[in-house]
């Protein structure tokens, strides 16, 4: 019985015992007070009966939106789960560095003092050019005028070599004349002797002839003078041979010194020669060329500049006395210069694979190997530089900033499908797991929450699978199939791979 009911029942219970009441029996006198009195009953007996059914009909609505409130929808999205496995992965060091050419080299004018007539067109900077291309033309007019110069005092000289050659010519004759002269007084001074020999014999016969008496004295005093007259011819002639031998040396020696000033004529128009071809080849040295192949990564040339003469603004580009007209990365080589703590360092080997990426640039992901590690650790920051070979590639420049992830050996790890990894808009990365038990009581079927769940993930492996280095559990199984079009705490029908 409801509480309405109770409240009805009183009042009917009620009216008999009022009507035996004494007190009721006077006042039923007065006729007009019993429907009053009724009326009244009646009406409380109606807002009790009211009251209990309204209730209960509240009651009855609060139980059914509560049951509504507890009750969750049939999940409608099936999706297949996987479990988190074990693969072998590999050991990474994370680090960051610049971007730097392998090979910078200088390009420098070879000539100082000369202004830049001109520069192609197509050198600028990030141009590719080939070894011996032209990279500026220098103004020539000055060596011009001077190697016409040099030309001019060659001729002159050579000129003069020749005059000095017919000096030689003229003193080598002179000797030859001198030795013919030689050759007639030894002639006569052969001669004079023979006549002194034949002098000499008379004079005997005819001192033998003397002392027989055959001839007078007088005869034997003109035999005497004869021999005295061919001595003394025999000692001109010798004194003449040796006179005109000392012409033979004196001619000599003039020979010597007229091919001495040949010589130095000769050797005034090497170097006259000489001066030439330097200055033809600082000719040469006008057209600044490209030492090697690769690509321009600075160019200071302007036009109007004069070489080894740097802008104001250029004093730190002056090498050895020379400006530095440009600067090119030998090959388009790069690399990355990575810092990697002492502590870190003996995990890194040369030849190591490494991973690079660019914040500034999303679709930088290249592969790189360690090339060398230098020897000197930084005293103060206790840091190396490791660099790092990179491929040819144009969305990386000399100065960027990179991210690299080293790897420094292999070991077993966890390992999820690729396709349950999924990247957030803040940059992180989620998988969805299943969670708690089946929520179906029908063995049929199976009904499982999911959760995401943040992760560091490491290398692909074989194209499908991706590591996790933090964030799950061997335990865990990741959703797979359907894993794009779930949301954290949603109810899923689950089928196992």
């Amino acid at each position: 019985m409801t509480k309405g009911d109770e409240s009805l029942s009183e009042v009917e219970v009620a009216e008999p015992v009022m009507i035996e009441d004494a007190s009721w029996q006077r006042k039923s006198t007065r006729p007009w007070l019993k429907p009053l009195l009724l009326g009244a009953g009646l009406g409380i007996a109606i807002a009790f009966l009211g009251g209990g059914l309204v209730s209960r009909l509240l009651a009855g609505k609060q139980n059914a939106a509560g049951d509504k409130s507890t009750q969750k929808p049939t999940p409608s999205l099936t999706v297949t789960v996987a479990p988190v496995e074990t693969a072998r992965v590999s050991l990474t060091l994370n680090t960051t560095g610049n971007i730097a050419a392998r090979d910078l080299i200088p390009v420098l004018a070879q000539t100082n003092g000369l202004q830049i007539k001109s520069i192609p067109n197509n050198v600028k900077e990030g141009s590719f050019v080939n070894k011996g291309q032209v990279l500026a033309i220098l103004d020539d007019s000055v060596l011009q005028t001077q190697i016409s110069q040099a030309k001019a005092d060659v001729e002159s000289k050579q000129a003069d070599v020749v005059s000095r050659q017919a000096d030689v010519e003229s003193k080598q004759a002179s000797v030859a004349a001198s030795l013919a002269i030689v050759q007639q007084r030894r002639a006569d001074l052969a001669q004079a002797k023979a006549r002194l020999e034949e002098a000499q014999k008379n004079f005997r016969r005819y001192k033998e002839l003397a002392s027989s008496g055959a001839i007078s004295d007088q005869e034997l005093d003109t035999r005497s003078y004869t021999v005295k007259t061919a001595i003394e011819t025999v000692h001109v002639g010798e004194e003449n041979v040796r006179s005109a031998q000392a012409n033979v040396g004196s001619a000599k020696a003039n020979i010597g010194n007229a091919q001495a000033v040949v010589n130095k004529a000769k050797a005034d128009v090497r170097n006259s020669a000489a001066k030439v071809e330097q200055l033809q080849a600082q000719l040469a040295q006008t057209v600044v060329r490209a030492p090697a192949s690769g690509i321009i990564a600075e160019k200071l040339a302007r036009v109007g500049d004069v070489t080894g003469v740097a802008p104001q603004t250029q004093i730190g580009n002056v090498i050895g006395g020379s400006q530095k007209l440009f600067s090119i990365i030998q090959n388009g080589q790069l690399e990355l210069q990575a810092e990697v703590t002492n502590l870190d360092l003996t995990q890194v080997k040369v030849g190591g694979l490494v991973q690079i990426t660019a914040d500034a640039d999303q679709r930088v992901d290249l592969q790189g190997r360690v090339r060398e590690i230098e020897p000197l650790v930084n005293d103060k920051n206790r840091q190396a530089i490791v660099k790092i070979d990179l491929p040819s590639t144009n969305l990386l420049k000399p100065g960027m900033f990179a991210r690299a992830e080293i790897t420094t050996g292999r070991t077993m790890g966890m390992t999820v499908p690729q396709k349950a990894v999924l990247s957030q808009a803040d940059e992180s990365v989620i998988v969805f797991t299943q969670s708690g038990e089946d929520l179906d009581p029908d063995p049929r079927v199976e009904v499982r929450e999911v959760r995401a769940q943040k992760v560091e993930v490491g290398e692909s492996i074989n194209g499908d699978r991706v590591a996790i280095k933090s964030g799950l559990e061997l335990s865990d199984r990741v959703v797979v199939d359907g894993a794009g079009y779930v949301k954290d705490g949603d109810r899923v029908r689950v089928v196992n791979q």
